[in-house]
């Protein structure tokens, strides 16, 4: 077995064609957020990766192993929950709400643009789906924000003075050792006196009895 305790964060300084040629090895965001595991690539070698366990791996990495040899990092695909705005009976206010409340609470949440990714809580799920937004699942390669996954981990979020980098360092990651237990959200939702009718899509029942 080759071991890889050298990581590159996203293969700066490395030339482009050296990088599409290195060896990937396909990982989930929980072996990546792992210091100490073992793994193989995409040709077959058992690899050995020992780095710090406060620096988890992200989709793009690059390692080096105790050969010289490269080895390109894949957010592989896992179970997520997607979660969206409900856009006939809610707004995207909606999804800002949810992303305030889930970091709240340390759940490691990946914001896209018009979606939030979360891993699999059948709770969380039922919560977020009685604050009207549509919960899907999916399979999908997980990057979660490293700010909120640190201060899960209790190592302290503290941009500007203990470790000295900004918001927009490429290798700027942090890692959850445990994640903490969580209880259902309580979202709160404004409401109003309009009723409204149900749609395909939205994921509510007609007699569920919310107002908007």
């Amino acid at each position: 077995m080759i071991q890889a305790s050298k990581r590159i964060a996203g293969g700066a300084g490395l030339a482009a064609v050296l990088v599409k040629r290195a060896a990937v090895l396909e990982l989930d965001w929980g072996t990546r957020s792992r210091g100490h595991f073992s793994a193989t690539d995409s040709t077959g070698r058992e690899i050995s990766v020992v780095l710090p366990s406060d620096s988890p791996l992200r989709g793009g990495d690059v390692l080096v192993a105790e050969d010289g040899t490269l080895l390109r990092v894949a957010a592989a695909a896992q179970p997520v929950l997607q979660v969206r705005h409900c856009a006939e009976h809610g707004s995207p206010f909606d999804l800002l709400r949810a992303a305030y409340h889930l970091g709240s609470r340390h759940v490691p949440l990946e914001l896209q643009p018009d979606l939030l990714q979360l891993e699999p809580d059948p709770d969380l799920a039922e919560t977020l789906r009685r604050d009207h937004l549509i919960i899907t699942e999916a399979q999908a390669a997980f990057e979660p924000e490293g700010g909120a996954f640190g201060e899960a981990a209790g190592h302290g979020h503290h941009h500007g003075h203990h470790h000295g980098h900004g918001h927009h360092d490429p290798g700027h990651t942090h890692e959850a050792a445990s994640a903490p237990s969580r209880k259902p959200l309580a979202i709160p939702v404004k409401a109003h006196d309009a009723g409204h009718v149900h749609g395909p899509g939205c994921g509510h029942a007609p007699s569920h009895g919310h107002g908007h």
